[in-house]
Parts: structure tokens; C-alpha cells; sequence
């Protein structure tokens, strides 16, 4: 099972990966869990300086943007091996 971490401080760009994450996951089917992480000294254990950022088992995927539902997509079933 996968571990997905969003990283941000509820902003609208960290709301919308939110929304796109559960939305490819569901859509997908990969077993994942996801969590939200808001609290700014948890972000900054991950050494980012832009948020929303994506973190995969525990690697930084996407930082500092949206991606596309496609490129999230991909990332995720990259990862999945």
C-alpha cells in the first residue's frame, strides 16, 4: 500500500491537489493511504520552500505546483512497481 502525504497549509492550489490526488487514487485503484499534512513544522521536516507538495512513500514527487491528472497518474503507477 502506498503512502501519499500533501503537504500545504490548506491554500486553494493545496486544496485542488488534494481533490486530484483522491480523485486519480479512487479512479485508479491503487491501495493508498493519504494524508494531509498542515502543520507548518511537519512541512518543514521535508525541507520544501513551496507548497502544495506531493510526497510518495515518503519521496518528494511534486513540489510547489498542481500537476496535471495525467501526470499524476503516471507518477503514481511509476511508483507503484
Amino acid at each position: 500500500m502506498k503512502s501519499i502525504k500533501i503537504l500545504g497549509t490548506g491554500c486553494p492550489k493545496c486544496k485542488q491537489i488534494s481533490a486530484l490526488v483522491e480523485t486519480v487514487v479512487n479512479e485508479t485503484g491503487i491501495e493508498a493511504t493519504i494524508e494531509k499534512v498542515e502543520d507548518i513544522i511537519e512541512i518543514m521536516k521535508y525541507n520544501v520552500l513551496s507548497t502544495p507538495v506531493i510526497v510518495i512513500d515518503e519521496k518528494i514527487a511534486i513540489k510547489g505546483r498542481v500537476p496535471s491528472k495525467t501526470e499524476l497518474t503516471a507518477l503514481l503507477a511509476v511508483k507503484k512497481q
